[in-house]
């Protein structure tokens, strides 16, 4: 059995350029041979979909095959020091989500750092999650739920598809600015965690939109508010956690596409450019769209502030939650 560091090394090696001598990797019309998106989980998920739609619409572009490779282990931390140690050559991306900003702080060794071994290409897309309880819950408001909360100390339960996600961090952060204290109770994926929360066996969840608002839609579940700073226009009845009394309360799941450090400054503003205007066109918006994503498109200064930001807002709350996981 290969150990995490043969494999990383492996990894790496086949992310790089093949040959002795690396190919000319772009030209002024674009890439010169096929690129590689590389996403650090299972085939399916956010992350990937959202991945495979970018590069049906690059490829296309650029006239060269742009193919996702799934590279999933350690939360991420495969895929992403695999990336780091490529070649930066433009040829090898990175597409991924909070999980740059957050796991610096609860792995020990993650064997890259994700600040200075990327080049920020550009923020793609944002998701909001949805705070949704059963429909048998006597909480029809934040306000009533936090009374809840309050009159239960610990005895409130919340799910998550598992430790260090963004579902798990929305409840921490809940906690810290609702002032309140509930039990995490982690699942192995967010499919699992609705089996058990639709059926009343969880108290709360804060899951992401395209998980959770088709069931808040039929009834089989009570949405009582939404974790960014605006409405959702596919459920505007639902208010902001802000509005609903949680101050400071900005949470969402994003998805950004870096390059290893070091990559030239043109490359990374020649692919920022197209994945911006790809991001926008008829064949991808629509999609994108459908997944409850609010389309983005930054320059690579603006990912970098917001990575930044991401890492100052969730360093404490992980600290104070105490969490720490293994690779």
């Amino acid at each position: 059995m290969l150990d995490r560091r043969t494999f990383l090394s492996l990894a790496a090696a086949s992310l790089a350029a093949p040959g002795l001598k690396p190919l000319p990797a772009w030209a002024e019309s674009g890439p010169t041979r096929a690129v590689r998106l590389v996403v650090g989980f299972e085939p399916g998920g956010a992350t990937d979909v959202i991945s495979r739609v970018m590069a049906q619409r690059l490829s296309e572009m650029w006239g060269q095959k742009v193919t996702v490779e799934n590279m999933p282990g350690a939360g991420g931390n495969l895929a992403a020091e695999a990336v780091a140690k490529s070649e930066p050559d433009g040829n090898t991306l990175f597409i991924v989500g909070p999980g740059q900003a957050t796991n610096k702080f609860m792995y020990a060794d993650l064997g890259y750092d994700p600040v200075k071994d990327f080049a920020p290409v550009t923020l793609l897309v944002q998701q909001p999650n949805v705070m949704a309880v059963p429909v048998t819950s006597r909480a029809t408001s934040v306000k009533e739920f936090i009374a809840l909360c309050k009159a239960n100390p610990g005895g409130v339960t919340y799910a998550s598809s598992g430790v260090g996600t963004t579902l798990h961090l929305c409840g921490e952060l809940f906690q810290r600015l609702a002032g309140v204290e509930m039990r995490h109770v982690p699942f192995r994926g967010s499919a699992p965690a609705l089996q058990e929360f639709l059926p009343g066996r969880v108290d709360v969840i804060f899951d992401n939109v395209t998980s959770i608002l088709p069931h808040v839609m039929a009834g089989g579940a009570r949405g009582l508010a939404v974790t960014t700073t605006k409405r959702v226009p596919a459920a505007p009845e639902l208010p902001t956690l802000i509005q609903a009394g949680v101050p400071d309360f900005d949470v969402s799941s994003w998805f950004a596409m870096f390059a290893p450090a070091k990559t030239p400054s043109a490359v990374v503003a020649r692919i920022n450019k197209d994945a911006v205007a790809a991001l926008a066109h008829d064949s991808v918006k629509p999609k994108l769209m459908q997944l409850g994503c609010e389309i983005i498109g930054s320059t690579p200064a603006e990912l970098a502030v917001h990575l930044k930001s991401e890492m100052e807002r969730w360093a404490p709350v992980i600290k104070e939650a105490g969490i720490k996981l293994a690779n």
